[in-house]
């Protein structure tokens, strides 16, 4: 059973596959998967959370001390929407973010909280909500190889007992995802199971060069029609030391939407 005491302990690096909103509420294999995740996680003095939903003109950390819970979606059930996550902010952590990549890099924001790519998925990881958290944005401007250079900055974080964690999904395109869900067709797409692929071996070997390159292969293009969700890959994996054990405790598809979650560390 995981320690009930905050840890100064070098920390694993994750990338979560999200999926949808309702893996918060519903008891289903994704659900599941992250609560055993969770359980075998050391606890964390904090964390350090890269959602696909904020991705905005500009790199900016929340600096709350409470952290509002962000209901960014529509169309779900009263029951999702009634949810909170009132885990406390860590305005230390944000300054040394700041600290690390340049404060005229990362700018202060009082505007945002924890957006579902966030909240969903540690809800099930740390159910209590008593792990200070701090959400990173994703500049909207920047190539995916200026998105790694950004996060390798942050990987001394590990060693500071920080989780720095990559939320969004490996393979994420919803207008065929909907389709599919639409059809009853549970098939998984082959550009969709070999970019998936090509993801996961490029976290085993630490291939930096293929992941920032990768969006422009037709496969890519095809995973990722807009950057978002690929990019919480990109600060997992260059947040990482490049000689930690690479693992993959959640693997699979819902519909063509890649619920893969990599461990580093």
């Amino acid at each position: 059973m995981r320690s009930s005491t905050h840890t100064s302990a070098r920390q694993p690096v994750l990338f979560l596959g999200h999926g949808s909103p309702m893996n918060a509420i519903e008891d289903n294999r994704w659900s599941r998967a992250f609560r055993a995740l969770g359980s075998e996680l050391p606890r964390p003095r904090a964390i350090l959370s890269v959602s696909a939903h904020w991705f905005v003109r500009g790199s900016f950390v929340t600096v709350e001390e409470r952290p509002q819970t962000i209901h960014d979606f529509g169309g779900f059930p009263a029951a999702l929407f009634a949810m909170e996550y009132p885990a406390p902010g860590a305005p230390a952590l944000a300054r040394r973010v700041r600290e690390l990549a340049g404060a005229e890099v990362v700018g202060e924001s009082t505007e945002w909280g924890l957006d579902h790519g966030t909240w969903t998925v540690l809800h099930h990881l740390f159910p209590a909500a008593d792990v200070p958290v701090v959400q990173l944005s994703l500049d909207a401007r920047l190539a995916p190889g200026e998105h790694l250079l950004l996060a390798q900055k942050l990987a001394p974080l590990s060693e500071e007992g920080v989780l720095v964690l990559g939320s969004g999904n490996a393979v994420h395109n919803l207008g065929d995802a909907f389709a599919r869900m639409g059809a009853g067709d549970e098939s998984v797409p082959d550009w969709a199971g070999a970019f998936d692929r090509d993801v996961a071996e490029a976290c085993r070997q630490h291939d930096l060069e293929f992941v920032a390159r990768a969006l422009a292969s037709a496969n890519g293009r095809a995973a990722h029609p807009t950057p978002d969700h690929y990019l919480p890959l990109l600060y997992a994996l260059g947040a990482a030391a490049p000689d930690v054990e690479v693992s993959f405790p959640i693997e699979g598809f819902d519909h063509s939407l890649s619920m893969r979650s990599v461990r580093f560390g």
